[in-house]
């Protein structure tokens, strides 16, 4: 009887110490969608109530939108000095500075159900899907690898999983890019969001953006490696080393030429025409069109200004879009002069466009290529 005392006893103390430590596995990765899937449904925070299968995305300033990216435009392959790949089999991995993408030896058609399974068992479901324009974008989820993994986590985690939520969500986007020579590149960005509390009192909260993650979109592309056919082993080893290469980085800073807001980059077209679709990428446009030849994107933008009514910046991002303007049409221009590249934006009509919104596109573009 004492001794099954003092095992209840040593059990309370355990419970008792696992309220106050907390350990948090930051290396992995299990992601849950915070939108309808066939997996349990997670609850929802404060003004998250309604996912919306809308991908526009409010930045500091303004709402940018965009529809989907084309994707049987042609790129050109890096020529940069600093451009590093490691292959394995047909599919290799690139670095130019900080961005990483695939390079697959197989046609757009034959990665896409691959790749969209990819996301699905990794624990996602789509805001965005479009297989003719090479577009896949997750719905914002958690990564439920980083809640505490104490006693009461381990035991009660299962049952009562609605319980437990972090404070951070993210979303992908995929984007398949078909080449002139029948190969395939793979870019992975990511956007994410964290929960802050607005008063000391701490009893409301909201949603703002928070730094992309490198390191998340480099390890994705690792594991679509091996949904492509490279070893686990492989393609850490490849992986590894490049994170280990040296990368360059390149001055991006915004001026005015002749009036209108441009965008000064230290850097050939080649280089820079790639980057600036990234950072739409990741920046939360989709392009509803894009012509190489003459270094442009077309995308959608929202004027914020045209909302009849304030929201918060995570409301604006989520909400069902019932209150929003009809975005305007505009035009993403990429101009190189030798060894530097010029990006502005112009109008609907290919004009100039000095406006307040051509001047926050800029901004957006430019604060995400510093």
């Amino acid at each position: 009887m004492k001794q099954q005392t003092a095992r209840l006893s040593l059990l309370s103390i355990a419970l008792g110490l696992s309220a106050c430590t907390t350990t948090f596995q930051e290396t992995k990765i299990d992601y849950k969608s915070a939108g309808k899937n066939q997996a349990p449904s997670l609850e929802v925070p404060p003004d998250l109530t309604q996912l919306s299968q809308d991908s526009r995305y409010t930045v500091p300033g303004g709402v940018v939108s965009a529809a989907a990216m084309q994707a049987n435009a042609q790129a050109a392959k890096p020529t940069d000095n600093n451009t590093a790949a490691n292959k394995i089999g047909d599919v290799r991995i690139e670095r130019d500075g900080a961005e990483h993408w695939l390079v697959v030896d197989r046609g757009a058609d034959k990665l896409w159900e691959p790749t969209r399974d990819f996301w699905l068992e990794n624990g996602f479901i789509y805001a965005m899907e479009d297989r003719q324009l090479g577009i896949l974008e997750t719905d914002w989820a958690e990564n439920r690898a980083k809640l505490p993994q104490d006693i009461i986590r381990r035991s009660l985690g299962k049952v009562f999983d609605s319980l437990y939520s972090t404070s951070e969500r993210d979303k992908f986007r995929t984007r398949l890019e078909r080449e002139p020579d029948g190969k395939t590149r793979i870019y992975v960005t990511h956007r994410g969001m964290q929960e802050v509390y607005t008063s000391e009192r701490k009893d409301n909260t909201i949603w703002q953006p928070r730094p992309r993650d490198p390191e998340l979109e480099t390890e994705f592309l690792r594991r679509i490696m091996v949904k492509l056919g490279v070893s686990e082993e492989q393609a850490s080893a490849v992986a590894k080393a490049d994170r280990s290469a040296a990368t360059t980085s390149t001055s991006a800073r915004m001026d005015t030429v002749n009036g209108v807001p441009t965008l000064q980059l230290e850097e050939g077209f080649e280089r820079a025409w790639r980057r600036v679709g990234v950072a739409l990428d990741r920046t939360g446009f989709t392009v509803e069109d894009r012509d190489r030849s003459r270094g442009l994107y077309y995308v959608r933008y929202v004027d914020p200004n045209a909302k009849p009514e304030s929201k918060g910046f995570f409301s604006k991002i989520f909400s069902q879009g019932k209150e929003a303007a009809a975005p305007q049409k505009y035009q993403i221009q990429v101009k190189g002069d030798g060894n530097k590249s010029q990006v502005s934006v112009l109008n609907e009509q290919g004009q100039p466009d000095s406006s307040a919104n051509g001047q926050r596109i800029v901004r957006i573009i430019t604060d995400d290529l510093k």
